[in-house]
């Protein structure tokens, strides 16, 4: 039988475990921490400072593990900070960025200017904030696209915040078989939406014409929702209601 230890001095396997256990504790209790923070969503809508704590936390956990390892080494990361001032200095140059961009996350996180929930617009572009972490704010527009912002940006530039809820307008075109009678339509479908509680009445949803042809006649429904993130939800729920109409109406026939 092979003895390992005759390619692996003990010590070094010994070390290569202690490395290793390291490596896989901090990764079980960040992923563990994560998950439980991320589970407080059910109960608290503001999850800004949750957030923040979670980072604090895991880059805390991260900096005791890095610290752990390099001992190992012989590396006395404390030591060795307080001996690398001047190469600390051009670090902390190179790093402004991200420097600024994690103060810049910790004042928006305590002076709450901007939460989690909000709805915003910075450089021509407009959606609600889905996450705050130290260095980024995600933002989610209209199409789902999530944008990655540097907090430094929302720190130093001006933005517009909309007041909540704020409310969204919805346009869908479709185009009606010429059997269906688009006045009927329109009665119909605009008693459906009124009858969502989260769609306005003020504007009022309406039906419009916007072309016809040999084939069907195009349709324009526009409404507003009382509240920008519930804009995915009832666009999905009108355009069903619409292909129904449109298949009784092919039934009917």
């Amino acid at each position: 039988m092979i003895d390992i230890n005759t390619f692996i001095p003990s010590d070094t396997l010994m070390t290569l475990i202690n490395i290793l256990l390291i490596i896989v504790t901090t990764y079980i209790l960040t992923r563990l921490i994560a998950h439980y923070m991320n589970k407080m969503k059910r109960f608290k809508e503001d999850m800004t400072a949750i957030y923040l704590i979670r980072d604090i936390i895991c880059a805390i956990i991260y900096f005791v593990a890095l610290m752990a390892i390099l001992q190992f080494f012989g590396i006395n990361l404390a030591g060795t900070l307080l001996s690398l001032g001047i190469v600390g200095i051009a670090v902390s140059f190179a790093a402004k960025d991200i420097i600024s961009n994690l103060f810049s996350g910790i004042m928006l996180i305590l002076d709450r200017s901007v939460k989690v929930g909000d709805t915003i617009e910075i450089n021509g572009e407009k959606g609600y904030v889905e996450k705050i972490s130290l260095r980024s704010t995600t933002i989610t527009d209209d199409y789902g696209v999530k944008n990655n912002v540097p907090n430094s940006i929302l720190t130093n530039n001006e933005y517009l915040e909309y007041k909540n809820p704020e409310m969204y307008r919805v346009d869908i075109f479709a185009g009606l078989p010429l059997n269906i009678d688009i006045v009927d339509f329109r009665e119909y479908i605009i008693n459906k939406m009124e009858s969502y509680p989260e769609i306005s009445d003020n504007p009022k949803p309406d039906v419009y014409g916007k072309e016809i042809s040999f084939k069907q006649s195009k349709i324009k429904v526009s409404f507003w929702v009382n509240n920008f993130n519930d804009k995915d939800k009832y666009k999905l729920i009108i355009t069903n209601d619409i292909r129904k109409y449109m298949q009784i109406g092919e039934t009917d026939e």
